[in-house]
C-alpha cells in the first residue's frame, strides 16, 4: 500500500512539472507583434505627388538620338535655340549625335515648398546608346493638372558602362537612363488644408480590414482617453482633431505612434507566371486531397542520309531524311497532400517533384478542387 502511495504521489509530482513545463512554454512564445499606427495608415492628403517633363541632354559623347530616326529632338532643339535668340535656317539638317530626348520623372514630397530640392530620374525616349556624361538642361516638370511644380537641370550620374571596337561590345547595367541628386527645384506647392473641415481628419489604411480598422479605433480611443476615433468603414477613421494648428500636428503625431496588432494576413498564394516564382504565407493550409503528377516529353531526332543512283544511271543524288520520333511519359502515382501549417504544406508540395511550373498548375487544381484554402493571385 505504502509503494502504490508513493508511485501516486510520484506521477501527480511528475504531472505538475509537466503543467509547469508547458505553462512556461506558451508563456516563453512571443506575441503578435504589435505595430505603430504610421506603419498600417496614413493620414489623408499627405501623400507624394508625381511630376513628369520633357527635357533634352547635351554633352553625350557621340551616343546621343540619330535626328534622322528621331526627328522630334531636332525640333525641340530648334525650338530651344530659337528662345535663346538662335535663328535655325528652315530645312537645316541637324545631324547630332550628342543631343538625346529625354523624359524626367521626380516625385514631389508632401508640404514641399518652394526652393526644396528634388531627386529626379531621366529616361531615354529616342536611340540614344547611352546619357554618360551629358547635361539636363532646363526642364519643366509638371503635374497631373498641368501647372509645372518644379525645374530640373543638372549633370547625369549613370550606373552603367559600356565599350565597343571592331564589332564586339560589352555592356554592364543600363545607360539610357540616369538620376540625378537634388536636381530639381521646387518652385510652388500642392496646397493642402489638414482638419479644415472642423479639426476633423480622416486616418486611411494600407489595406482595408475590419477586424484592424475595430483594434486601432480602439487603441486610439484608449491612448486619449476619449472616443477621438471612428470608423467609417474596412479603411477609413475618421479622428477629432483639434482646431489649433501646433495641438493638431501634436495630435498627429500621437496618433502616428499608438501601436496596435493587426489582424492576420488573409490566405493567399502568389504566383509570378514569367519567373515561375510561387510565394504562400503561413495562413496557407491544405485539405487532403490526392494528387498524381507526371510529365509528358516528346523527342524527335532527325538523321539525313544520301541516296545514290546506280553507277551509270539516270538518277540524280539526293539527301533523305530519317526522322524518329519517341514518345515518354513518366509514371505518376497518386499521392496525398495535406498541411495545417506552412512547413507541412511546403513539405507536401515538395512530395510531388513538380517544378515550379507545374506547381502553377496543381496548385490551381487544389484550389478549383477546394482543397487549397488560400486565395489565388498571379502577377
Amino acid at each position: 500500500m505504502a509503494m502504490q502511495l508513493n508511485g501516486y504521489r510520484s506521477a501527480k509530482r511528475w504531472l505538475r512539472y509537466v503543467a509547469i513545463l508547458v505553462v512556461g512554454c506558451l508563456l516563453a512564445q512571443p506575441a503578435a507583434a504589435a505595430e505603430r499606427v504610421r506603419e498600417l495608415a496614413s493620414f489623408a492628403g499627405v501623400r507624394d505627388n508625381q511630376l513628369v517633363g520633357y527635357g533634352l541632354v547635351v554633352g553625350l559623347d557621340s551616343t546621343g538620338d540619330q535626328t534622322t530616326q528621331a526627328p522630334f529632338t531636332s525640333q525641340s532643339l530648334t525650338n530651344m535655340l530659337s528662345q535663346l535668340g538662335v535663328t535655325v535656317p528652315a530645312g537645316t539638317n541637324l545631324q547630332l549625335r550628342n543631343v538625346a530626348a529625354v523624359m524626367v520623372t521626380a516625385d514631389l514630397p508632401p508640404f514641399s515648398r518652394p526652393g526644396q530640392r528634388l531627386d529626379i530620374v531621366v529616361s531615354s525616349i529616342a536611340n540614344a546608346r547611352s546619357l554618360r556624361g551629358g547635361t539636363l538642361l532646363m526642364t519643366p516638370l509638371k503635374g497631373a493638372d498641368g501647372d509645372t511644380y518644379a525645374i530640373a537641370q543638372g549633370n547625369m550620374l549613370v550606373g552603367g558602362a559600356g565599350a565597343q571596337a571592331g564589332g564586339s561590345s560589352v555592356q554592364i547595367n543600363q545607360q539610357a537612363s540616369g538620376r540625378i541628386p537634388n536636381g530639381a527645384l521646387v518652385e510652388r506647392e500642392v496646397p493642402l488644408n489638414l482638419g479644415g473641415n472642423g479639426g476633423r481628419l480622416e486616418l486611411q489604411l494600407n489595406e482595408s480590414d475590419f477586424g484592424t480598422v475595430q483594434r486601432m479605433v480602439t487603441a486610439i480611443n484608449n491612448e486619449f482617453g476619449q472616443s477621438v476615433a471612428y470608423a467609417r468603414n474596412g479603411r477609413v477613421i475618421a479622428l477629432d482633431g483639434p482646431m489649433d494648428e501646433n495641438a493638431r500636428v501634436n495630435f498627429m503625431a500621437r496618433v502616428e505612434s499608438v501601436r496596435v496588432t493587426p489582424m492576420d494576413a488573409p490566405a493567399r498564394v502568389v504566383l509570378n507566371a514569367r519567373t515561375g516564382s510561387v510565394v504562400m504565407n503561413s495562413a496557407v493550409t491544405l485539405r487532403q486531397a490526392a494528387v498524381a503528377h507526371g510529365n509528358l516529353s516528346i523527342m524527335i531526332d532527325t538523321q539525313f542520309g544520301v541516296s545514290q543512283p546506280a553507277p551509270f544511271g539516270e538518277g540524280e543524288t539526293v539527301v533523305v531524311p530519317d526522322t524518329d520520333i519517341e514518345i515518354e511519359q513518366q509514371e505518376a502515382f497518386l499521392q496525398i497532400v495535406e498541411g495545417a501549417q506552412l512547413n507541412e504544406v511546403v513539405n507536401a508540395l515538395n512530395a510531388l517533384g513538380a517544378t515550379p511550373q507545374d506547381l502553377m498548375s496543381i496548385l490551381e487544381a487544389l484550389k478549383a478542387s477546394g482543397s487549397l484554402r488560400a486565395e489565388l493571385e498571379v502577377i
